[in-house]
């Protein structure tokens, strides 16, 4: 019998759990220790007690945690854990018992993860001055409990307070601590703090709003609080008349997140919500966005920021939409920064993949307090090509558009491509390089390179806009660009972009443009008429520039009829997306673009010739459309060899003559241009075929023959080697400049390189973007808030 001074100690087995309730836990097992225990009881004793009951004396050590206190009989209950002792050596037996610290009248599980605290109630410490531990879980803070235990046995303190929650009783749950307000920073498996989310202040049906049920479940923990960082916590108003909350639980059995309290709906008088609100911080969306990233990584901001707001009920800024995309991006292609030290190592594997891959890193020195830190160096510049396109280039045609466009991610830069173009008229990236950006270095280097291993034949032509970078790299000595060795021509759609900052209006730019088209010296001069007699300066503007630059007549059929460098339809049809994305990604990304349009366009050239065609169907198709044309025509023969014709055009009744054609056969030209500039029979030349039974195959170029097309994508690419299989890289952390990185605050800076275009006219008044009358602007339009069909009268 225990003496008056004497307490009697319950402890329970953690096994033993039952169910949390409001006034406490219940326990299964029906025996618990009783162990008797005086004022001057130490606390190893009572370990000792515990062990000696159990048969487990200097094999386990035991933590305690309070439960629950009967203050009447001064009856503490304590839950007991079971730990290996550790050996000598450091080791230890494994225990299948764990840390199951279940909430009493006022405690919570301690784990880390998070919740939102609702209630802490005061709670007495346990009378007893040799053994006080705070009922309340805050061990060793008021009443020293941890100074009564060696170092290795101190217990730590549960990790929060709070109401208890019911819970089935096979169901071992551990609830959340906290849930965090989103400031911005990174996100981590931890929450910390309070915070009021956004469902808070809403009003039923409105944008967002989705009530919670009790019993709710989630397949994990990052998507149960990306619910709760929707709907979280408790309202803002919480407190001040409404009674909005929630509170989720782990469910360890079943490994699933579920809601275990939930008060609501809101109860507060708010009518409406803000635009914006603080928990819509950029790691929520870009959890949200991720699928729609993964799918297209070029997919605008503006998309992903509306489906956000239909989302969520709430419209967040451009700026956080595009944080959470470049975060969406790293996320599933890698890190942007670490993304440049990857492209050594890429050099080396895809080098050991394809034997015959250029790529040329270029880097430049890192220097800090004047000193160069040869461990890392700063990516400058890097040109990559593969042997699949420098082989399929000799079967193009003999031309290369060359054309920059932005990079879009972290970083600026801009990405520098040569592109080709089948006798399909399909269109093929042949090589890159990434640089800072377009000046005469950069060009320089993308053009020296481009002529050393890819566009080797003589006589090339070279189709770019008016850049001066361009221009100074083409004139260099020793760049082999020099005419007869290659000659170069203008994107006709540049040159009519620089034509319309001088001269507005659509029409002044289709006549330049029409004129540039214009197959014949003719034509051309019926075109720049009609610019002289509606501006004299127009047709002096044009004259500053070499005709055979620009002009389609003059170039001597190089063009192949191809006027512009196609840097956009490659961009949206081949290397869509690759842009948004880490360097390292991007060149992987061309590795697996270029693998998949030589797999398609080898398949398509193949099944054509197997069926015992001859051209390509662009050629096909233009043959077609030129027999249809050559049915009115009257041919005369002025040679025995059958190479010498005139072929007189008439209307279908033969009543009026449209002109008369000098053919050639022999030297493949038409005084209508076609023929010469597109390299193939026009209907004049088919004309003269028909009359004299021949052929008008031998008279196309060998570039349209299927033979050709199918030996564009004839070499094929290897699969590449895993990662882990690379050459390993000695040599300094290649790192980004820090000068290419993109603003940090505001919205992202535009890449679009402004113009005269950009500029409004200062003359020209402002108008209302709704009502589009001059004196005001949309949001003071006295418009805006006049009844749908009450018209102009009051």
């Amino acid at each position: 019998m225990a003496s008056e001074d004497s307490f009697l100690v319950l402890v329970h087995h953690r096994g033993s759990i039952k169910r949390k309730t409001r006034s406490g836990v219940k326990f299964t097992d029906k025996d618990p220790l009783c162990i008797v225990l005086s004022p001057t009881t130490s606390y190893d004793a009572l370990v000792s007690s515990v062990l000696v009951k159990l048969g487990l004396e200097g094999v386990k050590r035991v933590l305690f945690l309070s439960r629950r206190q009967f203050s009447e009989v001064r009856t503490p209950e304590l839950l007991e854990k079971l730990v290996d002792v550790v050996s000598s050596s450091g080791g230890s037996n494994r225990n299948a018992n764990t840390i199951a610290t279940v909430a009493g009248s006022s405690s919570r599980p301690a784990v880390a993860s998070t919740s939102v605290p609702v209630y802490e109630p005061a709670i007495q410490p346990a009378a007893s001055p040799s053994f006080a531990v705070d009922l309340s879980g805050n061990v060793g803070e008021e009443v020293g409990y941890g100074e009564h235990l060696p170092a290795e046995v101190q217990c730590p303190p549960p990790a929060g307070v709070g109401e208890g929650l019911c819970d089935d009783p096979d169901d071992d749950d551990v609830e959340p601590d906290m849930i965090a307000d989103d400031s911005g920073d990174d996100v981590g498996d931890d929450y910390p703090g309070q915070l009021a989310g956004f469902g808070a202040r809403d009003t039923e049906g409105s944008a967002g709003m989705t009530e919670f049920q009790v019993g709710q479940q989630f397949p994990d923990k990052d998507e149960a609080l990306l619910s709760v960082k929707t709907y979280v916590g408790k309202c803002s108003e919480f407190g001040n008349g409404c009674t909005w909350l929630i509170r989720l639980s782990l469910r360890q059995r079943k490994g699933i997140w579920e809601v275990k309290r939930y008060n609501g709906p809101h109860t507060c008088l708010a009518t409406s919500i803000s635009s914006d609100h603080r928990s819509l911080d950029y790691h929520v969306i870009a959890t949200f966005i991720m699928p729609m990233v993964r799918a297209d990584a070029s997919v605008n901001i503006k998309v992903l920021l509306n489906a956000t707001a239909a989302h969520f009920g709430f419209r967040p800024t451009y700026r956080r939409v595009w944080m959470a995309k470049q975060k969406a991006v790293a996320i599933i292609y890698r890190d942007w920064d670490e993304s440049y030290n990857e492209l050594p190592r890429w050099v080396l594997g895809v080098q050991l993949t394809m034997p015959g891959t250029v790529a040329v890193l270029k880097t430049c020195p890192v220097r800090v307090g004047g000193q160069e830190d040869e461990s890392h160096a700063y990516f400058h510049r890097m040109f990559w090509t593969f042997p699949p396109c420098i082989e399929a280039f000799r079967h193009c045609k003999p031309l290369v558009s060359i054309d920059g466009t932005h990079l879009y991610g972290k970083y600026g830069g801009t990405l520098l491509v040569a592109i080709a173009q089948d006798g399909n008229s399909n269109i093929l990236p042949v090589a890159f390089a990434l640089v800072e950006g377009e000046n005469a270095e950069s060009w320089s280097f993308f053009l020296s390179h481009l002529r050393q291993h890819v566009t080797t034949q003589p006589g090339l032509l070279v189709i770019s806009d008016r850049h001066n970078g361009i221009k100074a790299a083409l004139e260099a000595p020793d760049g082999g660009w020099l005419p007869p060795a290659a000659f170069r021509a203008f994107c006709i759609r540049h040159v009519a972009v620089n034509f319309a900052l001088t001269f507005k209006g659509k029409d002044a730019r289709r006549l330049l443009v029409n004129a540039a088209y214009a197959k014949t010296e003719v034509e051309f001069d019926y075109w720049f008429d009609i610019m002289r007699s509606e501006n004299p300066a127009m047709c002096d503007w044009a004259n500053r520039i070499e005709y055979s630059l620009w002009t389609q007549y003059c170039d001597q059929g190089r063009r192949f009829g191809h006027m512009t460098t196609n840097i956009s339809e490659c961009v949206n049809s081949i290397l869509k997306g690759v842009r948004n994305l880490p360097v390292c990604s991007l060149v992987k990304a061309t590795y697996g673009r270029l693998v998949e349009l030589f797999v398609r366009k080898g398949r398509e050239a193949e099944a054509q010739m197997g069926t015992g065609q001859q051209f390509s169907q662009y050629l096909v198709k233009c043959i077609e459309a030129n027999l249809k044309t050559a049915r009115c025509f009257t041919v005369t023969v002025y040679d025995r060899d059958n190479s010498e014709y005139t072929v007189a055009e008439t209307t279908p009744t033969g009543s009026f003559s449209l002109g008369s054609y000098r053919v050639s056969l022999g030297s493949q030209t038409c005084d209508c241009g076609y023929f010469q500039a597109l390299h193939f029979p026009c209907p004049h030349a088919l004309a003269c075929c028909a009359y004299s039974r021949l052929t008008w195959q031998p008279y196309v170029h060998q570039v349209y023959r299927l033979s050709s097309v199918f030996g564009v994508y004839h070499m094929g690419f290897t699969p590449p080697i895993p990662e882990g299989f690379w050459p390993p890289y000695v040599g300094p952390t290649v790192i980004p400049d820090p000068s290419m990185r993109r603003a940090r605050e505001g919205r992202p800076r535009s890449t679009r390189i402004r113009t005269n275009m950009d500029e409004a006219d200062p003359n020209r008044p402002k108008r209302c973007g709704l009502c589009r009358q001059p004196g005001h602007t949309r949001r003071s339009c006295p418009q805006a808030g006049r009844p749908i069909g009450t018209g102009g009268n009051e």
